[in-house]
């Protein structure tokens, strides 16, 4: 067992620059290919040595966040705990800067970034392929947060495929509230019943330009079947897009189910401009700036 008392990791959000959605499975999930990209907007969770199991969480929208069972944080602590039959007695702390329900992982985040902190307190020295395996039992989003970078994630998105990655510049609009991935696909569901759904395929052109560095290239591919259902939720957002695009974003798309936007930008100094310009529109509630890719779940030292 280890000797230290507190372990912080740092996690990183990520965006899907492709969602590609099949149809709904027997099991109620939908095949994926979804071309992840983490980008640098971190939460860090801080796992400290306690009696029982605890989270607490600070930071902006923190009164969002459940600081029970069911927050994917303490469900890593659980289940890596189980898997070692010793207790979970570990008080998990959140600094929390990842959109809440935005459609950014922020969840799933904080339960890769638990599931490294806790390993590490308890000096378990869990092999990688079992720590991806508990984040895949954890949630489909998961393992992307434990590896960063950038991924080809099919099935239902807990398979990963590394791919290439150039440096990207991001704006993100945050909305006032969240949306619920469940009903996002749910409303897919409604929207595309009757039609026939293609097979998720990740696009070569889309991967190229990823890989190229080149935001002239990538903006013209970026792609979220999820967007027509989020917009069909929340039509405000298309407000928020035009006014992102408006502003001279190269391109705009609904983050994974959002219902934050986000808007590909050439360059720093572009990045700035939209920023203030989807702040001063009325049509979010607040913005970050990010660049990509960035590394995945890391422990800080």
């Amino acid at each position: 067992m280890s000797e230290r008392t507190t372990v912080t990791v740092r996690v990183p959000a990520k965006v899907n620059v492709q969602l590609a959605v099949g149809a709904a499975r027997p099991d109620g999930f939908h095949d994926l290919a979804n071309v992840f990209l983490a980008v640098s907007l971190f939460d860090e969770v801080t796992a400290t040595a306690a009696d029982e199991l605890k989270v607490t969480c600070a930071g902006p929208d923190a009164d969002q966040v459940p600081l029970d069972r069911t927050n994917l944080a303490a469900r890593a602590a659980e289940v890596l705990a189980a898997r070692a039959g010793i207790d979970p007695a570990v008080h998990l702390h959140i600094a929390k800067n990842i959109p809440v329900a935005g459609g950014m992982a922020g969840g799933s985040a904080d339960g890769a970034a638990a599931l490294l902190a806790c390993d590490a307190l308890w000096g378990l020295d869990t092999p990688r392929g079992e720590l991806l395996d508990i984040c895949a039992e954890l949630g489909s989003d998961v393992p992307f947060s434990l590896v960063g970078g950038a991924a080809l994630g099919t099935g239902r998105g807990e398979l990963l495929t590394p791919v290439e990655a150039g440096a990207f510049h991001w704006v993100f609009a945050v909305a006032d509230g969240g949306l619920s991935t469940p009903a996002v696909f749910r409303e897919f569901d409604r929207l595309t019943a009757g039609t026939r759904v293609p097979e998720p395929e990740a696009s070569p052109a889309l991967l190229a330009a990823l890989a190229s560095g080149d935001p002239d290239a990538l903006a013209p591919v970026l792609a979220n079947d999820l967007q027509p259902a989020a917009l069909s939720l929340r039509p405000s957002l298309a407000a928020t897009l035009a006014a992102g695009t408006d502003a001279g974003a190269l391109a705009a798309l609904v983050s994974g189910s959002g219902p934050t936007t986000a808007f590909l930008v050439r360059d720093p100094e572009s990045a700035s401009k939209v920023a203030a310009a989807l702040e001063s529109s009325g049509t979010c509630r607040a913005t970050r700036v990010a660049s990509s890719p960035a590394p995945g779940a890391t422990v800080l030292a």
